[in-house]
C-alpha cells in the first residue's frame, strides 16, 4: 500500500467543487490522486515538488487514490470510511467543510449540525458518525496530540447553539474555534452553560 508520493506536482484538474484530481510525477510515472479541494490552496506551483499522504481504494473496476496533506487527515478519512453510510466522496466533503481539528471535535461533541454542513452528510448520517465515533476519536485525538483543554471549549449543552449563532455573524468555522479556545481559558466562563456568556465573549476576542 502506497503511505505517500512525493514528486512534481504536473497538473491541477478540477472536475466539480468537491471533486479535484493532481497529476504527481515520480520515478517516472504519473499518479492521478483525488484530494481534499482545500488542499490546493497549499500547493506549490506546478513543476515544484510535493508530498501527499495517500488512501489506496481498490473495486471491482478500479483503484483510486486520495490524498491528504498529513498522516493524521488520511488516518481520520480511514475512521470516517469505518462508518455506515459514510463513503469516500462523503468522507472527503467532511475533511473539507471542517479542519482537522473541527471535524474531531465535531464528532466528539456530538455536534450534528457541523458534521451536516457537509454535502451529502445528512442528520441521520452526522448522528451515525457521532455514536459510532466519538469514543474512539476522543482516544485517538489523545494519541494524535490533538487535544485541545478541557476548559477550551464550551459545554456540549451550548456548544452547537454558541457556534450557530456566530456562525450566523458571518464568522468562519477556524475564527470560531480560535475564539473559543481563547476566552475558553477564563476559568469561570469554562463551567458556565449561559451560551449568551459564550457568544459575548467570543465576540469581543473576535473584535480586537
Amino acid at each position: 500500500m502506497l503511505s505517500y508520493i512525493k514528486g512534481s506536482l504536473i497538473g491541477i484538474q478540477k472536475l466539480s467543487a468537491s471533486r479535484v484530481i493532481v497529476v504527481i510525477e515520480a520515478n517516472q510515472m504519473g499518479y492521478e490522486i483525488q484530494v481534499v479541494p482545500r488542499l490546493v490552496q497549499e500547493f506549490p506551483s506546478v513543476g515544484e515538488t510535493v508530498q501527499i499522504f495517500t488512501h489506496q481504494q481498490v473495486r471491482d473496476d478500479q483503484i483510486v487514490l486520495f490524498g491528504f496533506a498529513s498522516m493524521a487527515e488520511r488516518d481520520l478519512f480511514r475512521q470516517l470510511l469505518s462508518v455506515s453510510g459514510i463513503g469516500p466522496q462523503a468522507a472527503i466533503a467532511l475533511l473539507d467543510t471542517l479542519s482537522l481539528t473541527e471535524l474531531v471535535q465535531a464528532i466528539v461533541s456530538s455536534n450534528t449540525r457541523a458534521l451536516s454542513r457537509a454535502q451529502g452528510v445528512g442528520t441521520r448520517t452526522a448522528e451515525r458518525l457521532a455514536v459510532e465515533l466519538k469514543t474512539k476519536l476522543a482516544e485517538w485525538r489523545v494519541q494524535s496530540g490533538l487535544l485541545t483543554a478541557p476548559d477550551a471549549i464550551p459545554v456540549s449543552s451550548v456548544q452547537e447553539d454558541v457556534e450557530m449563532s456566530l456562525l450566523a455573524l458571518g464568522y468562519t468555522n477556524s475564527e470560531i474555534l480560535q475564539a473559543l479556545r481563547a476566552v475558553g481559558q477564563k476559568k469561570a466562563l469554562a463551567k458556565t452553560a449561559n451560551a449568551e456568556e459564550w457568544i459575548r465573549e467570543a465576540i469581543a476576542w473576535l473584535s480586537q
